[in-house]
């Protein structure tokens, strides 16, 4: 690759990823909010290396342009004594009858084929394929992938929540609705004996999506996106990611939605319901699923990314 390319590269990386950072909040798309700091520090030395690389690839045109500017300059005495000494020694090749011409044997330690000239450039052409590495850059500018979302968590089994021991369940707030989430949620469902969750309004937050093998796009009113029960209404997903490190781990923690129309996918929504009774409460035979009373749309909370409480403003 050449070395035009190779600085370009490293100057839109490093504005790409100071873009995704400090301008706006794109990376939270794809990392944990605490890669934060380490994002900033490599898109500045990115930035800092391309610079360099720029920098460096200009200063030796301009030397070069000093040695052609100094290089034309002659010095007039040395001119003359030059000549003067060509011409003595002319002289006297003519009085000794010896003739001045070229050493037969000078081209024997002098090679001045073009080819083995010393060059400070690269004459060598990329490959064609090398431009696309610009694309991820690019993106990164003008057009960042979109999040990760419903088309994958469709197709994703729902994360296994931790076995909790039963004395380690705390009471219940007296709050209701009781803010809850989806881990959380699961878990006093399949695993509290004490079944505290029974009956209690809850709300939960995350974004819609439709059953397994229905196609992203069919969410919407009207019964579509999702199986049909027995009331003719349509089920969907609640559901949350949770990234362990970044977008390539993320697993996905569902609860099924009852007695409300599937919202678009990809839609974030505030749910309020209670159990949806299926199964024995406090065993693994229990579903993770609620009766919706409500459904509000609500914009993407900062935290999308963990299976937590929206933050209140």
């Amino acid at each position: 690759m050449k070395r035009p390319l190779q600085a370009l590269l490293l100057l839109l990386s490093g504005l790409g990823l100071l873009h995704a950072t400090l301008v706006t909040d794109d990376y939270l798309r794809y990392v944990k909010q605490g890669m934060y700091p380490l994002l900033v520090a490599s898109g500045a030395l990115l930035l800092a290396l391309g610079t360099a690389e720029a920098w460096s690839l200009w200063r030796p045109r301009e030397k070069d342009e000093r040695k052609a500017g100094t290089g034309t300059a002659t010095d007039p005495g040395v001119g003359t004594v030059t000549a003067i000494g060509t011409g003595i020694r002319g002289d006297a090749d003519t009085a000794t009858g010896t003739h001045a011409g070229p050493d037969p044997h000078a081209d024997a330690d002098t090679d001045t084929t073009p080819d083995d000239h010393d060059h400070d450039h690269d004459h060598s052409t990329p490959p064609r394929v090398a431009w696309l590495l610009l694309l991820p850059a690019l993106s990164l500018l003008f057009y960042a992938p979109p999040a990760i979302g419903a088309y994958t968590a469709s197709r994703e089994a729902p994360k296994a929540v931790a076995v909790t021991d039963q004395d380690d369940f705390d009471p219940l707030p007296k709050t209701s609705p009781l803010p809850i989430t989806l881990t959380d949620f699961t878990r006093r469902v399949q695993q509290d004996r004490d079944r505290a969750i029974d009956g209690r309004t809850v709300v939960m937050t995350g974004f819609v999506t439709p059953d397994k093998g229905t196609s992203a796009g069919n969410g919407g009113s009207g019964g579509s996106g999702g199986d049909s029960r027995d009331d003719g209404t349509a089920t969907w997903y609640l559901t949350r990611a949770i990234f362990s490190c970044c977008a390539a781990d993320a697993q996905f923690v569902k609860v099924r939605v009852h007695g409300a129309p599937p919202p678009p996918a990809d839609t974030w929504v505030t749910l309020t319901g209670t159990w949806h009774s299926s199964g024995t409460l406090g065993t693994s035979s229990a579903e993770a699923a609620v009766d919706a009373d409500a459904v509000k749309k609500v914009p993407r909370p900062p935290n999308a990314y963990a299976d937590a409480l929206t933050p209140t403003r």
